[in-house]
């Protein structure tokens, strides 16, 4: 089965970085993009960036745009996010997903319903 697997998580000072991964440890798979989505304590998960697995054209949240990085390695078998300038407000649980069926549509990246895959999370928190 897949099994994605998040890294790179923890507590950080506002202003600082993390680098957080995700690579699946189970069968392979065929991917048409993959993501990364947050979920704040009591809030619903929300979008944060999105890449094409075969292109490598990316999206993002507007509240993230500008300091966050989606990428993938060349072997295509790793997803990254990049965070800098981290803010408070970021603080989550960040969880990677795939999506392994074909779109047209970019939009759809943004909605959860979407993926087929998901992480188990890794915790990131921005002291203040």
């Amino acid at each position: 089965q897949v099994q994605l697997v998040e890294s790179g998580g923890g507590l950080v000072q506002a202003g600082g970085s993390l680098r957080l991964s995700c690579a699946n440890s189970g069968r392979t798979f065929s991917r048409y993009a993959m993501g990364w989505f947050r979920q704040a304590p009591g809030k619903e998960r929300e979008f944060v960036a999105a890449i094409y697995w075969s292109g490598g054209s990316t999206h993002y949240a507007d509240s993230v745009k500008g300091r966050f990085t989606i990428s993938r390695d060349n072997a295509r078998t790793t997803q990254y996010l990049q965070m800098n300038s981290l803010k408070p407000e970021d603080t989550a649980v960040y969880y990677c997903a795939a999506k392994t069926t074909y779109f047209t549509d970019s939009s759809y990246l943004r909605r959860e319903g979407e993926y087929d895959y998901w992480g188990q999370g890794t915790q990131v928190t921005v002291s203040s």
